[in-house]
């Protein structure tokens, strides 16, 4: 069997991490304009006394991305150049609200989104855009403590009403928020909150979650309501989780992992109700359903209002085991957790299951019945120019190659997946540490972790394959034929 016929083969990125362009044009700074760059990342901002302000003994790599900013047109011609179906971007708030409450947007900010999505639909590449995707303005995060703070539901509606009022004509695929549970782990990203604010209190993370669920839905109802053909989907982060063995205690604490982390944020945004087990989430952090700012009317919205499709990156699975009989830590996005003995891993410790993928496939389309979509997946490595110019990446095209056999198998074991957009299609900033030397693209960027470089594109190996996958629709995998 093959691929659908309007399968969406293309790639993904996000504002953030590739733009730059930070206080030009009257973008105002967002929460990952503080985050430092390097491997130490996430601890550095995990730590208590991380605040808003920038530390000059720091480097800030968001700044400069690779200036996507200036070199969209060249870059979608690239994709484009691939085969590329659809293009995920996201559009940067405070590109368009500097601080996130003002009344009137940047039109500078609309003009820059309005160039990218005319250049996309020029070569027929479909928009897929995710209203916001770990970049909020750093004023609400400063002013307001966050997604915790119910003001900001208004906030996003307006926002996200201006730029579907804009674009929702052309723009078919709209995403609300990225990896909306990546803050069970990390609230700093997705919900705006670090120590000192209350990301540590587990009562404001979930509390800032059903806020972001009712924005999520003023979300679906203004793209509805501008364009009834548009679809909108929610975006987790999904790790295929296994218990460790078959000892029941450790199956009774992977179902609850799933519960914790893969399902309560999509429960509610897909079924558009609040799951049974809630309360029993809530227990254990000492707070029950009732200590949360819910109204009746929020929840009737929740319901009226869920997503049309449910997407999700995925890198990795994860293992649970309770009951002391493993120690052996991995890395890994920013989960980390147990080492699986079957697994090979990353040069960054991200352990490589493709099976995980077309697992988690069917968990998903069984729970839920709703379309699903790949919009992150990839490998992050360090590439070598070789003194001909070329990037031999063929551990790359193996990756892919190996996760892209899983979703043809999910397929024939009938899910219905709707596309495939591997992240960091050109390279950028990792977000997990803020480096350019772990790359994810098809396309090499000539800039270093220092930020030293041409910004120079070039085609890696992987450009090729993947063109030759998207024209073959997913039949040709092979790299006998490359003309590299």
């Amino acid at each position: 069997m093959s691929f659908p016929k309007n399968f969406l083969w293309g790639g993904a990125t996000a504002a953030n991490q590739l733009e730059g362009a930070y206080d030009i044009d009257g973008r105002g700074p967002s929460i990952d304009d503080i985050a430092p760059g390097g491997k130490d990342r996430m601890k550095i901002i995990k730590s208590p006394d991380f605040d808003w302000q920038p530390n000059p003994k720091y480097t800030y790599p968001n700044h400069e991305g690779i200036d996507f900013y200036h070199h969209y047109k060249e870059d979608i011609a690239l994709f484009a150049e691939m085969g590329f179906k659809a293009y995920r971007f996201s559009i940067s708030w405070s590109r368009i609200f500097p601080q996130g409450d003002e009344e009137q947007p940047n039109e500078k900010g609309l003009t820059f989104y309005q160039n990218v999505i005319d250049e996309c639909l020029k070569y027929g590449i479909e928009p897929v855009i995710t209203i916001s995707h770990y970049e909020l303005p750093l004023y609400l995060a400063e002013h307001y403590g966050g997604w915790k703070n119910k003001q900001l539901i208004g906030f996003f509606k307006h926002y996200a009403d201006t730029v579907i009022d804009r674009f929702g004509d052309q723009v078919k695929y709209w995403l609300t928020f990225n990896e909306i549970n990546s803050a069970a782990s990390f609230p700093f990203s997705s919900q705006g909150m670090i120590a000192k604010t209350g990301a540590d209190d587990k009562r404001n993370v979930y509390q800032a979650w059903h806020n972001q669920f009712v924005g999520s839905a003023y979300a679906v109802k203004a793209a509805h309501e501008k364009n009834p053909d548009s679809q909108v989907g929610n975006m987790i982060v999904y790790a295929t989780n296994y218990a460790y063995d078959a000892n029941p205690v450790n199956q009774l604490a992977a179902l609850k992992f799933d519960q914790g982390f893969n399902y309560y944020t999509t429960d509610v945004q897909v079924r558009g109700e609040y799951p049974a087990y809630s309360e029993s989430l809530y227990k254990q952090y000492g707070f029950t359903g009732a200590d949360l700012d819910r109204t009746p009317e929020e929840l009737a919205l929740l319901k009226k209002y869920h997503v049309d499709f449910l997407s999700f990156s995925y890198y990795m699975s994860s293992v649970t085991e309770v009951t002391g009989k493993v120690n052996e830590k991995t890395a890994g996005n920013i989960l980390g957790g147990l080492k699986n003995p079957f697994l090979k891993e990353s040069e960054w410790g991200w352990q490589i299951d493709p099976v995980g993928l077309r697992v988690g496939l069917n968990r998903l389309y069984d729970r839920y019945q709703v379309p699903l979509f790949i919009v992150e997946n990839g490998l992050g490595a360090a590439d070598t120019v070789e003194p001909d110019g070329k990037i031999n990446d063929d551990y790359r095209i193996d990756y892919l190659k190996s996760h892209i056999e899983a979703i043809q198998g999910a397929i024939d074991d009938g899910v219905p997946v709707m596309g495939y957009t591997p992240w960091g299609c050109i390279d950028l900033v990792s977000l997990s540490t803020g480096e350019m030397s772990k790359r994810y693209g098809f396309i090499y960027v000539d800039m270093d972790d220092q930020g030293h470089g041409t910004l120079a594109r070039s085609k890696k190996k992987s450009f090729y394959w993947y063109k030759q996958v998207i024209a073959s629709n997913g039949v040709d995998l092979s790299t006998d034929h490359l003309d590299y």
